[in-house]
């Protein structure tokens, strides 16, 4: 048994009827040419074949009395795969809106708690002739490790499926329920073991804060430059309680083009993404006279993951990123937000090693879960001040083709979470030369025809984003360029360092 980390528990503690705290993936996939077969049947054939392979499947969750300490990871020798993979057929047309729909629908339920924490939908009936993949899984259990077993079990790289090694035989003591005392025992060991880390860390973590502290003093701006130091955020239509219900929408674009604007006007993907979504939400709130006179502010998941590092626990943490709504001048606006992206990750760096150390709490179980649901029904969410206002993801997705059961994946878009005080979360993907958005809120604060204008709001942003002028047009400026390209192509595809990238989402 595998005892979970503090922040993979507070997922769980976090969740209530309201918030579901689960993220998945919506997939379009072209069939092979002439195919005859059941697609659903031959996706739930391959996932027997490879089960084994990824220990998110085939665990599931063991509380400790009294909820005392984080629960454990236990290995479940019955899966019902019936259950966990499931099938869908839409209703004539077949149309991307429904489907749309549909996985709003999908993605407000919770998982089982008996079970292992995952779901798989096989869609078909759609008018092109694609089939589409919904999954989702709790974000408890979608760790680093997590992700990379669970690409093994679902994607090939080509239309041939290959061979996987049967599971061994595994010699268990029959013995369905954890013990008490073996529970408690697990607990006592897993908390020494963070407090003596604790300990091990402090040298690193004074060392840390010193770094940082020279790094914000850095960032201070001149009289009259716009302050990388945020307050709080204005508070808008985002930042209330919300109910289970969700809506949801998509959008896709090329890569290249945006790798190639962002290099062109100053920026990295990530400011191009920050800027369209600063033009969004801009003339959606403007259009409805609920635009704030303050700029409004984006909570970004940062990943703190050391290279190299296997660890089976999410390592993630938020940074504040100023949108800069209140400034008009597009070219202006696009500085301002690469500017205070750029300054948040460089503090983040400095704190990487100690941001994302786990502190055992006796009691954080039902401590956290009360304030949880104190923070839904009392409404809490629309009264207090927010640190931000919308929640925004930009992650490394694969780059090449991937196929599952035989079929080519055309899209791989994002479901996430939206929560109280953040009730529309952007959550961008890359995946094989396009990078993928989804778009996923509570229905009640963004209705789903809402959160497809909101699409079309984005869309009109990059078409004005690639309105503007080069940067460095002066003979000083076109040196620079000439001297940097390949700097700047390295930042760009090999370091990743445009995409912010938050915790894994292995679906």
């Amino acid at each position: 048994m595998d005892q979970l980390s503090g922040s993979d528990a507070s997922f769980l503690h976090l969740e209530t009827p309201e918030t579901p705290m689960h993220v998945g993936s919506l997939m379009l996939f072209e069939l092979p040419e002439n195919y005859q077969g059941d697609y659903y049947e031959d996706v739930k054939a391959m996932l027997r074949k490879r089960l084994h392979i990824a220990s998110m499947l085939t665990r599931k969750l063991a509380q400790m009395p009294f909820e005392l300490a984080e629960p454990v990871w236990i290995e479940d020798d019955d899966i019902d795969l019936d259950y966990h993979v499931r099938t869908v057929t839409l209703r004539r047309p077949g149309t991307m809106a429904q489907l749309e729909q549909l996985v709003a629908r999908l993605h407000a339920s919770l998982l089982d708690r008996s079970r292992p924490l995952w779901e798989m939908y096989v869609i078909d009936g759609l008018e092109n002739g694609q089939v589409a993949f919904y999954s989702k899984a709790h974000h408890s259990g979608v760790d680093g490790k997590a992700g990379v077993e669970l690409a093994k079990v679902l994607y090939d790289t080509s239309s041939q499926m290959r061979e996987v090694p049967p599971p061994r035989r595994k010699r268990t003591s029959g013995n369905y329920q954890l013990g008490v005392t073996e529970l408690l025992q697990a607990a006592a060991t897993n908390a020494a073991q963070q407090y003596r880390k604790l300990a091990e860390l402090l040298p690193t973590a004074a060392k840390a804060f010193s770094t940082a502290a020279s790094v914000v003093a850095s960032q201070r701006t001149t009289v009259g430059q716009r302050s990388l130091n945020l307050g709080l955020a204005p508070k808008t239509i985002f930042n209330d309680s919300i109910t289970n219900q969700r809506s949801y929408s998509t959008l896709s674009i090329r890569l290249a083009d945006i790798k190639a604007l962002g290099k062109r006007v100053g920026g990295t993907v990530n400011t191009i993404v920050m800027a369209m979504c600063s033009i969004a939400l801009q003339r959606f709130l403007k259009d409805r006279g609920l635009l704030p006179k303050e700029t409004l502010i984006a909570m970004v998941p940062v990943s703190l993951r050391a290279e190299g590092d296997s660890a089976m626990n999410n390592q993630v943490s938020m940074v504040r990123v100023d949108l800069a709504t209140d400034i008009d001048d597009l070219h202006a606006r696009l500085k301002a937000i690469h500017a205070s992206s750029e300054a948040a990750k460089a503090v983040v760096k400095e704190l990487r090693p100690i941001l994302g150390v786990d502190v055992p709490i006796t009691g954080s179980p039902w401590l956290m879960t009360g304030l949880a649901s104190l923070l839904g029904r009392s409404n809490l969410a629309s009264r207090f001040a927010v640190a931000g206002n919308v929640l925004i993801s930009n992650l490394p997705g694969p780059p090449l083709t991937l196929y599952m059961a035989g079929a080519r994946m055309v899209h791989y878009y994002p479901v996430s979470i939206p929560y109280h005080g953040s009730a529309l979360n952007i959550t961008v993907q890359s995946y094989a030369g396009l990078l993928e958005f989804g778009l996923t809120a509570c229905r009640r604060v963004l209705s789903q025809d809402e959160s497809y204008e909101l699409v079309e709001h984005l869309r009109t942003a990059l078409r004005e984003l690639e309105t503007l002028p080069t940067v460095n047009t002066d003979a000083a400026g076109e040196r620079e360029a000439r001297d940097e390209p390949s700097k700047a192509s390295t930042e760009e595809e090999g370091g990743r360092s445009t995409q912010s990238d938050a915790s894994p989402q292995a679906h």
